[in-house]
């Protein structure tokens, strides 16, 4: 480059310069290699002062002459080399020896010693080697040296390496945050689906990273933080993800149990190391999960008293919101489902001063987010996403996600070539009640026992019309369950009618009645059923003012005391408590007399549903009211596939014929599953 001045720059070639980092590393390395080698040699040195006699041993070999070289005399030994005439040397042994023995306590030693020596000529020579106490402390100052350099080596450097040099105890203070760059962000608000009204709301924020002068104009400030509310799985962190991707600024990520250390003070310390990088690279988005690690409210009876390193975390990150400026572009979210036990100093205006609701999603939410996911694998001609949403009321994304994936690696697993409609459904029943035990043994009087009971659900969920429709009934064991009974409702409900719960309830307890009715025995299998509707018909007493003796009332405790309540005990007398059992009680007992009667008039209904349910184990909706209008089924038994499938790979593996030799099954998990 031409020119003068500053610019102007000389052509001599500069020798290259190796990184101070690199040299430092090159002299630790040198110091240790020099201390290991005098280690080494200090040890190799009192390993080889041979073996070691005693002092009449010692004289013995003085007076004989069978001694040779130099006999060094230290203060507190002697060392010195054997003949090799000695008597009782042998071979293999080492002539080196040395002896304890404090010469100096005695007088005569020297004379003697010399007078002894003199008499075999100068065969052996008695040299005095006197050492201070340096001497003596040398080799214990070297080895302690190299264990502690080995030590700041191999440990406290590395962690303070991972402090980004702020050293070994500086490494607990330093925030524990996972960071996003702009550029590395890749989910924007099309990979979010359900939650349309919390997109929303969030428009704004992603408005101002993007032109926060558009907002000073008119002297608005936009909200310092956002607390995202709502149940595990709803999409709390993608939400906060999106906003990032939406806006292209940096993601500050960090979990609430990530600020709590086992020392004092390092949760607040690794708070304002946290807000500190992010005002360095604002505009940015601090996202705090599972904020109610930390920010519980704060008293006796919740942190319990004293001390406490959450309520020091806490007061950090309260403070830490307090200093924010207009113009410091660090927006903070914050993500939990427990929003009744956060401190009201986090949810205050200036703080967390909006706070969204992330709900699980409705029937068309559910359909947007199947679609997501869908689209990311290979889905059949016969896929219905929207009976596959009508049949997951109160799935979260979370669970959606996984549905697919599962009916993704079904279908894997039985060599197909994209995924069916039967592996949706299949991996929805997975999620939610467990894995198809298909080669559990099942005694026959027990598989007699659970299809009258699935076939007493099935029925008098078809007859019911407050019920939810019925969807399929099976006796194959899920989960915990020997059969199960799915319904698929035809909305999302949220408001829950007295007709539904009663029609619920009947639902429940008409497995324990059919089994008593044709079976004339009743078994454990009922218990999930017992206790779904005794939760109901109470919640009906005591939530919702169900119940014409008890009135308008609400009984239950508040479920935002947590164990003050318990504490302080129910807030009703004895004699409404024996009230509430005895409405409970009604409920079931009315119940319990309807559907008696019911099964009692459809007798022979149920048992065409219980003995198809024995035959093919699988029935569907269509399939239950074919047998209750009178009519038969037509399609194969499970014994007729197991047939077939084992005919075809016969057929596609050919077997030598042998005497005596048996035809191999194929193996249940193969099979297709009947109906």
């Amino acid at each position: 480059m031409n020119g003068s001045g500053p610019d102007r720059q000389d052509n001599k070639p500069t020798p290259p310069q190796l990184p101070s980092r690199y040299s430092r590393s090159m002299m630790s390395w040198v110091i240790l290699v020099a201390l290991a080698l005098l280690a080494v040699t200090i040890l190799s040195r009192s390993l080889n002062r041979g073996r070691e006699i005693t002092t009449s041993q010692f004289w013995n070999y003085v007076e004989n002459g069978h001694l040779t070289g130099e006999v060094l005399i230290k203060p507190d030994r002697i060392e010195g080399q054997l003949a090799d005439e000695t008597p009782g040397l042998q071979t293999d042994q080492t002539k080196k020896f040395y002896v304890v023995y404090e010469y100096k306590s005695q007088d005569d030693f020297d004379p003697r010693l010399r007078a002894a020596l003199a008499k075999h000529g100068d065969r052996a020579q008695a040299v005095y080697r006197h050492q201070g106490w340096w001497t003596t402390l040398l080799p214990h100052l070297v080895m302690m040296a190299v264990v502690l350099l080995v030590l700041w080596f191999f440990l406290f450097r590395r962690l303070g390496a991972g402090a980004g040099g702020a050293g070994f105890l500086g490494s607990f203070g330093r925030s524990r945050h996972r960071l996003v760059s702009k550029e590395q962000s890749s989910v924007t608000f099309a990979d979010v689906a359900g939650i349309e009204e919390a997109k929303q709301e969030v428009a704004e924020i992603i408005e101002f990273l993007r032109d926060p002068k558009k907002f000073r104009r008119l002297g608005g400030r936009i909200p310092r933080g956002m607390l995202l509310v709502g149940e595990p799985g709803c999409g709390k962190t993608l939400l906060a993800k999106a906003i990032a991707g939406e806006a292209e600024v940096p993601f500050f990520s960090i979990s609430g149990s990530d600020f709590v250390e086992m020392f004092v003070g390092v949760g607040a310390s690794r708070v304002r190391d946290l807000f500190k990088q992010a005002k360095e690279s604002s505009p940015c988005i601090v996202f705090l999960d599972e904020i109610d690690a930390v920010g519980r409210k704060r008293g006796v009876g919740f942190n319990g008293g004293g001390h406490d390193e959450r309520e020091q975390t806490l007061n950090a990150i309260l403070v830490e919101m307090d200093g924010f400026e207009s113009s410091d572009q660090v927006i903070v979210i914050a993500a939990t489902n427990r929003m009744d036990v956060l401190d009201p100093a986090l949810t205050r205006p200036g703080r967390f001063d909006r706070q969204i609701a992330v709900p699980l999603p409705d029937l068309m939410g559910r359909v947007e987010i199947l679609r997501i996911y869908a689209a990311k694998v290979k889905c059949g001609p016969d896929v219905d996403l929207k009976r596959l949403a009508r049949g997951t009321p109160m799935f979260s994304g979370a669970d959606l996600e996984a549905l697919v994936n599962e009916a993704a690696i079904g279908a894997t697993m039985a060599n197909k070539e994209f995924v069916e409609q039967a592996d949706l459904e299949e991996a929805r029943d997975k999620v939610r009640w467990g894995r198809a035990r298909r080669s559990r043994s099942v005694d026959e009087r027990e598989k007699e026992m659970t299809a009258y009971h699935e076939a007493g659900h099935a029925i008098v969920q078809v007859l019911l019309p407050e019920a939810d429709p019925l969807h399929k009934v099976s006796i194959i064991p899920r989960g915990q369950a020997g059969g199960a009974t799915f319904s698929l409702p035809e909305k999302d409900r949220h408001l829950y009618s007295r007709k539904w719960c009663e029609a619920y309830i009947r639902v429940c307890i008409a497995g324990r009645i059919a089994e008593d009715m044709f079976c004339g025995d009743v078994d454990s299998g009922a218990a999930s059923d017992i206790a779904q509707a005794t939760q109901l018909a109470r919640t009906m007493v005591k939530d919702w003012g169900m119940s014409d003796k008890l009135g308008f009332v609400r009984y239950a405790g508040d479920a935002s005391q947590g164990t003050l309540a318990e504490i302080a005990g129910k807030e009703y007398s004895d004699r409404t408590a024996e009230l509430i059992d005895t409405e409970v009680k009604e409920i079931m007992d009315q119940a319990h007399k309807d559907i008696e009667n019911l099964l009692k008039d459809h007798r022979q209904k149920v048992e065409s549903i219980a003995h198809a349910l024995l035959k093919y184990e699988t029935l569907d909706a269509e399939e239950v009211e074919q047998l209750i209008a009178g009519k038969t089924l037509d399609k194969p038994t499970v014994d007729d596939l197991l047939e077939a499938e084992q005919a075809k790979t016969t057929k596609s593996s050919p077997v030598p014929k042998a005497k005596n030799m048996p035809v191999p099954e194929p193996p249940t998990e193969t099979l297709p599953e009947p109906g």
